[in-house]
């Protein structure tokens, strides 16, 4: 990326993502490393600011995630957020320890000077805390400008250097002001120009494909979701027909939505591109007959889908280019963005798949995440119903029914589903949740109807609003809304008789049911 950069480096904070997304919508890129990455490297990527995240550590203990006093004299301007902050004090000669008073959630934070990084935020003013530790005695040359009732050093600044500590979470939309507060650091400290926008990205992204793929042939697996839906039309864009996209249906699709596919992507939708739908539905169920263990069903599929992929790349013949849906968070989530954790592996980073004979793969939306992905969507001019289409596992419905998937039960889950996605379109609510679903029990239960006794399934539908999917609640639907979505289930799906509403939030439970 040809362009002014921020570069967050990652101390294996829960909230690494959230600070480059909160720094993106300030119209500046920015990506994400591990602390271990050397300094060198940063020296070479010459970005216009640096931050740093959170942790779990306490930074002055013995073998705890650090970084080099190198880090702080290289004339770039540099961020510490909460471990961050602490980490900058204990490296440059100020005191850390352990604070006679923890501060968690939302507490008022007073600014007492005058600071680039505070201005126009209030002088009182709503701020996220997750510490244990806290800054005693700033480093050299550091005053203090904002405090809490219980922690003396809220922030502190060394302007002449450019190093700024905030003991606080501005990327967090608990804090009132944060955005405010990361504009001014990559604005007035940092002397950013806010290039990052979606309609040059999708010029520049367009007109680099075009250069890389020549006259080659280019392949995508095409899911119908929304990453590999805008990658495919970023493609048809710029190579044509030279992209041929297979589409795997494999029968566990909300309903009606391998049409949809089809009508967006096939011979008679507006895009010039080669498309290959295989109806697999029938190959899939069998592979699952009697499968009840959630990843082991997990496996299966993914490993069908190659096979099923691997063989229509076959009758294809060779091919220069793979393309693939990747996006951002997949990348840190695997293990080679950041430091945190590696959450779930991702087929498609970290190797080149075997199974298809090709030169090189593109992945046009590697550096996005998922909200930019919408904005080039648009961009592109692709449906808006496509674009904000809910997020869908790539195993589809095989998660969202509870033990053995039969043809059956998937009916069952596809019909349940359309109605409450309808009921939610129609109270309005649609673009408000982060996420809503039905999800089909094993649990069988007597009812009555018609003056007659049932034995039939529960349905159990699902709503959360989430920032980042790492964490969610439990969505506050009306109960007019409900209601009409549980009556309506009842009466139009058959072998329904029982309806429920899931408010547990994430954690303990996860977003999906599998």
């Amino acid at each position: 990326m040809n362009q002014e950069k921020i570069v967050v480096i990652d101390f294996g904070g829960q909230y690494n993502q959230l600070v480059a997304r909160r720094v993106r919508e300030c119209s500046v890129y920015c990506e994400i490393y591990s602390y271990r990455t050397p300094i060198d490297q940063i020296k070479a990527m010459d970005p216009k600011g640096i931050i740093l995240t959170g942790g779990p550590n306490s930074c002055y203990e013995e073998g705890a995630a650090s970084c080099s006093r190198e880090l702080f004299e290289m004339g770039i301007p540099v961020l510490g957020l909460c471990y961050g902050a602490q980490l900058m004090m204990h490296v440059l000669g100020g005191y850390v320890c352990k604070a006679p008073v923890r501060e968690y959630g939302k507490i008022e934070v007073t600014v007492d000077r005058t600071s680039k990084l505070f201005g126009n935020v209030s002088e009182k003013t709503i701020c996220w805390m997750s510490h244990n530790d806290y800054i005693e005695k700033t480093a050299p040359d550091f005053r203090i400008v904002a405090h809490t009732a219980d922690c003396p050093v809220a922030a502190a600044e060394c302007e002449e250097k450019k190093l700024y500590a905030i003991q606080f979470h501005p990327e967090v939309l608990h804090t009132q002001e944060g955005t405010k507060m990361l504009h001014n650091f990559v604005y007035k400290v940092c002397g950013c120009a806010g290039t990052w926008k979606m309609d040059a990205f999708v010029e520049n992204s367009i007109k680099a494909i075009r250069e890389k793929v020549g006259s080659g042939r280019a392949l995508c697996a095409l899911s119908g979701g929304v990453d590999s839906s805008v990658a495919a039309v970023m493609m048809a864009k710029a190579v044509g027909n030279q992209l041929t996209c297979v589409f795997v249906d494999h029968g566990l699709l909300r309903k009606n939505e391998g049409d949809e596919v089809e009508e967006v992507f096939g011979p008679n939708g507006p895009y010039h591109l080669n498309f290959v739908r295989v109806n697999a539905q029938q190959r899939f169920y069998d592979k699952l007959k009697g499968v009840e263990e959630p990843e082991r069903k997990r496996k299966i599929i993914g490993e069908e889908f190659i096979r099923v992929f691997e063989e229509e790349a076959k009758k294809i013949g060779k091919v220069d280019f793979l393309v693939q849906g990747t996006i951002y968070p997949d990348v840190v989530e695997s293990g080679l963005g950041g430091e945190s954790a590696v959450i779930k592996s991702h087929h498609n980073v970290g190797g080149l798949p075997d199974y298809v004979d090709f030169r090189e793969i593109i992945e046009p939306l590697r550096n996005l995440f998922k909200d930019e992905v919408r904005k080039v969507g648009i961009e592109l001019g692709i449906p808006e119903n496509l674009v904000y289409r809910q997020p869908f596992p790539g195993p589809g419905l095989g998660v969202r029914i509870v033990g053995e998937v039969t043809a059956e039960k998937v009916r069952i889950v596809q019909e349940a589903d359309a109605i409450y996605r309808e009921e939610i379109a129609r109270a309005g609510l649609d673009r408000s949740i982060g996420q809503y679903f039905a999800a089909l029990t094993n649990m069988r239960s007597v009812g009555v109807m018609g003056d007659e006794r049932t034995y039939d399934y529960a349905v159990a539908l699902r709503a959360v609003n989430t920032v980042d999917f790492m964490t969610a609640e439990a969505a506050e639907i009306p109960w007019e809304t409900l209601s009409r979505a549980a009556n309506r289930i009842v009466n139009e799906v058959k072998n329904v008789n029982r309806v429920l509403y899931d408010c547990t939030g994430k954690p303990p439970a996860t977003i999906e049911w599998e």
